[in-house]
C-alpha cells in the first residue's frame, strides 16, 4: 500500500520539519511508501523548510503561495497531484499523532472508503482540551451545520485527520470548491451523496492553543461557505449506507494510542 500524507500549512515553519520527520520514520518504520505533500501558504519559510527535507531517498513535494488562499484550495491541489492508494491529510502541528493511522488502516481493511478520526467517540482520547469558549461555539457550530448539511451521524466533521481510497480522493476533491475551512463538510456532504462508506475512528487530539483564528470573521465567512453547500452540490445528503460508519465500540487495545 502506497500512502500520499498531504499537509496543508500556512505560517508553520516551527513545527513543519518536526511533522515530516516524525511521518517519514513512522511509515519507514512500517515499511509503508509514502509521498508527503506539503500545501504551504505564507512567507515564514515553511516552504523552504519542508523543501530542505527533501532527498532522491525521500518523496516530498512542496506546493503554495505567499498569499493565504485558503487550507481547502491547499488540499484541493495537493490531492490533484497525489499518487497514493490512500489519500490523506494531517494538521501540520501534529494535533493527531501521525501513529493513530494504524486505526485508520484497519477501517480501511473493513470496506470503508472514506475514514475519518473523530474526537468525539467513547475512546477517544484528548489529551489537552480546547478552551470553554471554543468547545461552546463549537457545540453551536455543530447544531447550525447539522441544519444546513445533514450528516447528522458524523459526530466530529473537523478533525484534521482525513484519509480516503485514492480514487475517491482524486473524485472529490476534483468536485469540491470551498477554499476554506468548511472543505472537510464539503468532502463529507460530496462522499455521502455519492454513496461511499465513512468510518469514524477514535483518536488521540490535543490542541495547540492556536490564537491566529478569527472568532468573528472566520466563523461569517464559515456560515456562509456552509450555507453554499447545498447550493453548489444539489440535495441534501441521504443517510448513511447499511455498512457500519463509527466503530468507536470496537476493541482497539492492540493499536497505538482527538480544527
Amino acid at each position: 500500500m502506497n500512502v500520499t500524507l498531504i499537509i496543508p500549512a500556512f505560517n508553520e515553519a516551527a513545527v513543519i520539519s518536526a511533522t515530516i520527520r516524525e511521518a517519514l520514520e513512522y511509515f519507514g518504520g512500517r515499511r509503508l511508501a509514502v509521498e508527503i505533500i506539503v500545501s504551504a501558504d505564507g512567507t515564514d519559510g515553511t516552504r523552504e523548510a519542508a523543501r530542505a527535507l527533501a532527498s532522491p531517498g525521500r518523496n516530498i513535494r512542496v506546493i503554495g503561495e505567499p498569499l493565504r488562499r485558503g487550507k481547502g484550495r491547499g488540499v484541493r491541489e495537493a490531492a490533484a497531484l497525489a499518487t497514493g492508494d490512500i489519500v490523506g491529510f494531517t494538521d501540520a502541528d501534529n494535533k493527531t499523532p501521525i501513529t493513530e493511522f494504524e486505526k485508520i488502516e484497519r477501517a480501511f481493511f473493513d470496506g470503508n472508503d472514506v475514514v475519518i478520526g473523530s474526537r468525539g467517540l467513547p475512546q477517544s482520547r484528548i489529551d489537552r482540551a480546547q478552551p470553554l469558549h471554543r468547545r461552546v461555539g463549537s457545540w453551536g457550530f455543530g447544531i447550525f451545520m447539522h441544519a444546513c448539511v445533514g450528516l447528522d451521524d458524523i459526530i466530529d466533521t473537523q478533525c484534521g485527520f482525513k484519509f480516503f481510497r485514492g480514487n475517491v480522493a482524486r473524485e472529490l476533491f476534483a468536485a469540491q470548491q470551498i477554499d476554506g475551512y468548511m472543505f472537510d463538510i464539503e468532502i463529507l456532504y460530496l462522499a455521502r451523496q455519492r454513496g461511499y462508506p465513512i468510518a469514524q475512528v477514535p483518536v488521540r487530539w490535543r490542541d495547540d492553543g492556536d490564537s491566529r483564528l478569527q472568532l468573528v470573521s472566520g466563523n461569517i465567512r464559515n456560515v456562509r461557505d456552509l450555507l453554499s453547500i447545498r447550493r453548489r452540490h444539489g440535495s441534501a445528503a441521504p443517510a448513511a449506507s447499511p455498512l457500519p460508519s463509527a466503530i468507536g465500540d470496537r476493541d482497539l487495545s492492540s493499536t497505538s494510542e482527538p480544527s
